[in-house]
């Protein structure tokens, strides 16, 4: 996954520039396709190519090395005439797990910052447009956290293959409720369809803003007063239950995080998604 991160204003909390930007050049009718908008000369001085990147397949390195040289389109929202062009450049490889929004923006930063820190202003700023917001908006926002996170399973199979629902545990109940789970399989119940039953009927399902900000802080730390339990559905039922007892999952920035974090730092967060990259 690639991240562009742009500054449309100057503001004192900067995000380093990772490669030059020039003007853009109007493509005149034709199409940008056809058109080289970017200046090819500061492309031999940007250093790494992806060329260089291990762990990449041949269609991204395809896609993301055609990115990279014919840049991307950036206008001013009110200042007529003002537009740059930004390259996607490599800046470093981050770990495929739910922190790689903020660990990916850490290496961006100008300065030294902590991830952790930079999830936790990410759910303060979303609290707090939140809480300002018009009744209208924020049922709007809640209607999309439930649909992302606690989605209507007898819709959506047109377009998914398997469903996820997920639940928030207080770190301080699994104790509980393993214990409720056991007393049940004990009785020769399948464990799988009574840790469905517990976790539905005493955890808590993000399918607000209020439950989106405790999910949303989960880094996967033993001092993250959640585990995240993930429930996942076919079209037939359950498919799997992912309990994490050992509380390691951290939730994956969305693209609420993504435009929490960009106003949070006044900026432009643009994720270009080529798919997962394990190495």
């Amino acid at each position: 996954m690639g991240k562009l991160l742009c500054d449309p204003t100057a503001v004192a909390e900067t995000f380093q520039t990772s490669s030059p930007t020039v003007t853009w050049r109007e493509p005149n009718a034709a199409t940008l396709e056809a058109v080289d908008l970017v200046d090819q000369t500061l492309t031999a001085a940007a250093g790494t190519t992806w060329d260089d990147v291990i762990g990449l397949e041949d269609q991204q390195r395809r896609l993301l090395s055609k990115l990279h040289a014919k840049g991307v389109l950036w206008k001013h929202p009110s200042e007529h005439g003002s537009s740059v062009v930004f390259r996607l450049s490599h800046g470093g490889d981050v770990s495929t797990d739910g922190n790689c929004l903020f660990t990916a923006s850490k290496k961006a930063m100008a300065r030294e910052v902590d991830a952790r820190d930079l999830r936790k202003r990410t759910v303060k700023r979303f609290l707090e447009d939140l809480g300002s917001a018009k009744e209208e908006e924020r049922q709007m926002i809640n209607e999309v956290i439930k649909n992302m996170y606690s989605p209507d399973l007898r819709n959506g199979w047109g377009v998914h293959v398997v469903q996820e629902v997920k639940l928030l545990a207080k770190k301080d109940e699994r104790v509980a409720l393993d214990s409720a789970i056991e007393e049940l399989v004990q009785l020769g119940m399948q464990r799988e369809l009574v840790a469905e039953s517990i976790y539905k009927e005493r955890c808590i399902p993000v399918n607000d803003g209020s439950s989106w900000a405790k999910y949303m802080s989960i880094s996967g730390s033993p001092d993250d007063e959640y585990d995240i339990v993930t429930l996942q559905y076919t079209e037939e039922g359950l498919l799997s239950v992912d309990e994490n007892r050992e509380g390691r999952a951290a939730a994956f920035g969305d693209d609420i995080a993504i435009e929490c974090l960009a106003t949070e730092f006044n900026r432009e967060i643009y994720v270009d998604v080529l798919g997962w990259v394990e190495k």
